[in-house]
């Protein structure tokens, strides 16, 4: 949403606010508002996303110009090694989301997981661009959207196929079938579920690995 609605209120309480932003345009607008970071999210980032579906690889460099505040990089970043590609490309600290839902501390419910580490390449899709783009893992769900839109769908009919609670249904109950889950592409690279601590460990020890390695 807009910067301006509640970074000011935030700021006059000494909140910290870091406002996520899919663009240039964005990220200078939440520069302008008073925001102390932004993250930037590309298109390859799972749940809600931007339409202008710029990817991570693009994004960071072209925020990095115009910003002065930290940039935190977002979307397909799952590793060591993606992370320090980010930081490469400008960013001074990485927002990582999908990887952690495959953990025993996420509350995703446990079929969720395990259709997560069972995904392949093109598994997921970015949906939902007149309601609200969203990318979510192929079900059910997901091909009557599809279809719907590839009819030209109103947004009051796309509205009304998602429902209530549609996401609570699929990553929190389990409903592999009609319930909305919401992933990202990274989703292709995760084969196990392991504590967020071992997660943690294992992306730190790469990035460490990755910067001595000779490019």
């Amino acid at each position: 949403g807009n910067p301006k609605t509640y970074t000011p209120i935030l700021k006059q309480h000494g909140i910290t606010v870091v406002h996520v932003v899919s663009s240039s345009k964005f990220a200078l607008k939440s520069q302008e508002a008073g925001c102390d970071a932004v993250v930037a999210e590309g298109f390859e980032a799972g749940g809600h996303n931007g339409r202008e579906e710029t990817t991570t690889m693009v994004l960071i460099p072209a925020v990095k110009k115009v910003l002065s505040i930290p940039l935190i990089a977002a979307g397909g970043i799952a590793t060591g090694r993606q992370m320090l590609a980010a930081m490469v490309l400008g960013a001074e600290g990485v927002q990582i989301g999908s990887r952690f839902v495959c953990t025993p501390e996420a509350s995703s419910h446990q079929a969720f997981k395990e259709a997560i580490i069972h995904s392949n390449e093109g598994d997921t899709m970015l949906s939902m661009k007149k309601v609200v783009p969203v990318r979510l893992l192929k079900n059910k769900f997901a091909d009557e959207i599809q279809a719907a839109e590839k009819r030209g769908a109103s947004v009051e009919e796309l509205t009304q196929i998602l429902g209530r609670a549609r996401a609570k249904k699929g990553m929190f109950e389990g409903d592999m079938e009609d319930g909305e889950l919401e992933i990202g592409q990274v989703s292709s690279i995760i084969r196990e579920i392991k504590p967020a601590a071992d997660v943690v460990k294992e992306i730190w020890d790469e990035f460490n690995e990755a910067l001595t390695q000779p490019v």
